[in-house]
């Protein structure tokens, strides 16, 4: 997989506690960012010390936009600079296998990536970015539940996606963000055979219409947008909105990728 992020985030944050009582009533961490906590201490042979957590996030939760990956890393590096420790991306990786499948938007970069063994394969650069126009369609995904529903489609469709996968790789590799972008429509259009979204037809249809460069959907949510790779005008804006509103949805803008 190729993960694309956008301009969303979490934080993670930890304040040593040095007043006696109760702590602040704040959301609680998550599952997850508890346990990495406790993977990450038991690497380093530390203890926690008396404190307070605090999280933020921008990345709602089941639509497809790594949310917990995001908030795993965010607790990992709100850790490091607890315990002022280097950086490492191997304790980052080697905690998320012990955790998830998970998505590559930690890294700095595009990278080709393998999700279930959490490796590297291929380096794609930082010099590629879209603005993007998206909406989230209502309920949510349970990633875990419909892996086994993805892996059997990647299998049934290997050939096309092999295709799709040498055509991206292209893109990255020449510098073209409108090849990339023709790219995720193939792929985005191959998803809708297992994890359809209701809105990708009618954003297909109109696509030209907007001058986008091609279409986006989370293949393990309910998130589907356009690509641009420049920055739309304030009147195409306008009317997106209206078309989006039109299917029923709010529409979200974000700059993509890296560059």
């Amino acid at each position: 997989m190729v993960s694309f992020p956008v301009d969303r985030h979490s934080w993670v944050y930890f304040t040593p506690r040095t007043a006696a009582g109760p702590p602040p009533h704040v959301p609680p961490l998550g599952e997850k960012s508890v346990e990495a906590i406790r993977l990450f201490l038991d690497h380093y042979g530390l203890s926690l010390p008396p404190g307070d957590w605090r999280t933020h996030s921008e990345l709602p939760v089941g639509v497809g936009m790594a949310s917990s990956t995001a908030d795993i890393v965010a607790t990992l590096r709100c850790l490091f600079h607890v315990f002022s420790l280097p950086y490492d991306m191997d304790v980052i990786l080697g905690v998320l296998a012990d955790i998830e499948r998970a998505d590559s938007v930690f890294l700095d970069e595009f990278a080709l990536y393998l999700s279930g063994r959490h490796r590297v394969v291929r380096r794609l650069g930082p010099d590629i970015g879209f603005h993007t126009a998206y909406v989230t369609e209502p309920g949510t995904v349970d990633t875990a539940a419909v892996t086994p529903l993805l892996l059997d489609h990647y299998r049934r469709r290997g050939e096309e996606y092999r295709r799709c996968l040498t055509d991206l790789v292209k893109g990255f590799d020449s510098g073209d963000p409108a090849a990339v972008a023709r790219a995720a429509t193939v792929s985005a259009a191959l998803s809708q055979e297992v994890l359809p979204k209701a809105t990708f037809d009618s954003l297909q249809a109109h696509r030209e219409r907007f001058g986008a460069d091609g279409v986006f959907v989370a293949h393990t949510g309910c998130l589907a947008g356009y690509l641009f790779t420049s920055r739309p005008r304030a009147e195409t804006k306008s009317e997106l909105s209206a078309f989006f509103h039109s299917l029923g949805h709010q529409c979200t803008f974000a700059q993509g990728g890296y560059g």
